[in-house]
């Protein structure tokens, strides 16, 4: 295929790919199997990776490219993104009616369900995608066009195109996808979000747009900011071209009286426990656009509209019993067994008592009548005790009930924790952290594959890695030859990563990468952690009583015994030969890291620094030279401007360790 033909063939094939890709994610009626899809994009890749010159803004090869940006640049908005008036009672929506009704003859009403997420501006030049941003203030916000690019009902190129076109649409994360992201945050022992609206915030500020790709976002477009070639003069007329351009518009219905209005808020109110998304009120929008014009705004809000927010719906019933839950994470959570109640359109069975401090604050034990409410619309929790029944306090179990193992509270958390690594409750998790990169660095053993290996039976323990043969990984799912003997040098490499490494990979609670690795240049081998002391540990630096503690108390357990000596069998190094140091260019000098870095993981860049005779330090002071910054760093960067720290990001670290 020359040049020509080439160039003919990829504009053909983004048109076709354009026009699938909105029937698929915006009008839900897909005409092509995903297969096909694939098929064409990845011939569309094929022809761009051979004539670069072709790459267009608007093909659907760029959802997801570019670097991770350390900064998002500011936008000014020509259009202000003006925040609405809240009201909660329906005599506040009729004085509002008769407000309007004043103003004009036959005034229309547009009436929308209020979307629950993140709101945005797109502008498009001759119908092409051009530039997408966050609110920020309603005056200024920040560009995050490379992330909204992910957002597959996000149309790169418009069906016709307008010289110029604004839109204002809101970012939301769906039911789905933020169960399954919360799932994998608790895999990985994250903190999970904690309703969708937070979930979609923060994916849609990730400095690295392939991590947003991933979190499966949305949009519904809902208004016309600014436009040049097209008239319109009515909210509802705007909305019949947003659809006809190829937008995902939010659900709209006209009304001419307060009595309509009202009767569509409560429609829209009905509906909400059967939404695949969260909607948190509704929207009243005068439909005019001149006499919108004419009522103006006042210094806050819009005087053409108002949100009305729904209230949170509580209902009484009746705790039957506490049931106790071990989590991947070793965590005991109790969960209240409810008698079934209808609560936003679903039955509640279930709810979170979170631990035992809640339990405690709230006086629930099981035969109270108990509030019941759902946080956020999505997630059933005890608001308090209606009428308490006779009976003891609720107490926690002392010993985990999955392996009867003791359990733990340590000083600065509100959980209890099953102190057995070999937990079946906790298997997943600890697999999981045991070959992360940081820790035993097992190249490809990701939480997919260790499921499998799970499901099948093959492992019961990180111990039984080192078991593995060939002809058990051959024919698993996605699982050949090559694969299977790359997977198993990775295994056979790991048993050199030393008594450090293996330590962090254990999963001892308090003791991180840096205290597992200054423990372990301190005791040299495992045997020694067997008779260690707290006060002896408590004596090398950066080691207080809560680690000591921490560390002695697992290495007191059975269960460690029987783990480390099966490690131990199959050959894994018991003992840390210690650190070399390059040269002393970083010597006397302490760094502190915060937040993520693009390609280097926190211990990566901690083992650049002491190896050139620095210091990694955990928090900010007078003292600290450097602040290595990355994404979504916090309190330590502010502490560092504060104090006049210098503060450099990646590359210019990496600068610093250059030969």
């Amino acid at each position: 295929m020359d040049r020509t033909e080439a160039e003919k063939r990829a504009e053909e094939l983004r048109g076709l790919l354009n026009y699938h890709s909105r029937k698929y994610y915006v009008e839900d009626d897909p005409e092509i199997s995903d297969y096909d899809y694939d098929m064409m994009l990845r011939e569309l890749e094929n022809i761009e990776a051979a004539y670069p010159e072709l790459v267009t803004a608007d093909s659907p090869t760029q959802r997801v490219g570019g670097e991770a940006v350390s900064a998002f640049a500011e936008v000014r908005h020509e259009v202000p993104m003006e925040s609405l008036q809240d009201v909660f009672s329906t005599g506040e929506i009729g004085e509002f009616c008769e407000r309007i009704g004043k103003a004009g003859k036959d005034v229309v009403y547009s009436v929308e369900p209020k979307i629950d997420g993140l709101s945005v501006s797109l502008e498009y030049v001759n119908g092409v995608f051009t530039r997408g941003s966050t609110r920020g203030d309603g005056m200024v916000g920040e560009d995050v066009t490379a992330n909204l690019r992910t957002v597959r009902s996000i149309p790169l190129r418009l069906t016709r195109p307008v010289s110029f076109l604004e839109v204002r649409g809101e970012v939301y994360m769906p039911h789905a996808s933020f169960f399954n992201l919360v799932k994998k945050q608790e895999l990985n022992d994250e903190k999970p979000f904690k309703n969708p609206r937070n979930a979609a915030a923060g994916s849609l500020r990730q400095k690295n747009p392939k991590m947003t790709s991933q979190r499966g976002l949305d949009i519904f477009i809902f208004n016309i900011q600014r436009i040049e070639g097209e008239t319109v003069t009515s909210h509802l007329e705007g909305h019949r071209l947003l659809a006809e351009l190829g937008f995902r518009v939010v659900g709209h219905k006209p009304c001419r009286t307060a009595g309509e209005v009202l009767a569509e808020i409560a429609a829209i109110g009905a509906s909400r426990g059967s939404l695949p998304y969260d909607i948190d009120g509704v929207v009243v929008k005068v439909d005019s656009l001149p006499l919108r014009a004419e009522l103006g705004s006042t210094a806050k809000f819009p005087r053409w509209a108002v949100a009305f927010k729904f209230p949170p719906e509580e209902k009484e019933t009746k705790l039957i019993d506490i049931e106790i839950n071990v989590g991947r994470t070793g965590a005991l959570t109790p969960t209240a067994v409810l008698e079934p109640v209808r609560l936003a359109g679903t039955t509640v069975a279930r709810a979170t008592l979170h631990n035992e401090d809640f339990i405690a604050e709230k006086g629930v034990k099981p035969g109270d009548t108990v509030i019941v409410r759902k946080a956020g619309d999505i997630i059933p929790e005890i608001v308090g005790v209606a009428y308490s029944c006779e009976g003891a306090p609720f107490r926690m179990p002392d010993v985990c009930p999955s392996c009867g193992s003791p359990v733990s509270r340590a000083q600065d958390e509100a959980v209890l924790r099953c102190t057995n690594a070999e937990c079946p409750a906790q298997l997943m998790r600890h697999l999981i952290h045991f070959s992360s990169r940081d820790a035993m660095d097992i190249d490809g053993l990701g939480p997919a594959l260790l499921e499998t290996l799970v499901g099948g039976g093959l492992v019961r323990s990180p111990a039984d890695l080192y078991s593995l043969t060939e002809d058990q990984l051959v024919g698993l799912e996605r699982m050949g030859k090559k694969s299977a003997d790359n997977l198993l040098r990775a295994i056979e490499n790991s048993k050199s990563a030393g008594l450090a490494r293996l330590l962090y990979a254990l999963g001892v609670r308090q003791a991180g990468q840096k205290a597992s690795r200054l423990i372990a240049e301190r005791v040299k081998t495992v045997d020694r952690l067997f008779e260690v002391t707290s006060e002896e540990l408590c004596t090398i630096d950066d080691i207080g009583s809560i680690i000591a503690d921490s560390v002695v108390e697992f290495f007191s357990l059975s269960a460690t015994a029987h783990l480390i000596g099966r490690l131990k069998n199959a050959g894994v190094s018991m003992e840390e030969a210690g650190r070399t140091v390059e040269d002393d260019r970083f010597a006397g000098k302490t760094f502190v890291l915060t937040g993520t870095l693009p390609t280097l993981t926190r211990a990566q860049a901690t083992e650049i620094i002491e190896r050139f005779g620095g210091k990694a330090s955990s928090s900010v002071s007078k003292k600290t030279d450097y602040v290595l910054a990355g994404d979504e760093a916090g309190g330590k960067l502010e502490r560092a401007r504060q104090l006049g720290v210098t503060v450099i990001d990646e590359d210019e670290f990496r600068n610093m360790t250059k030969d």
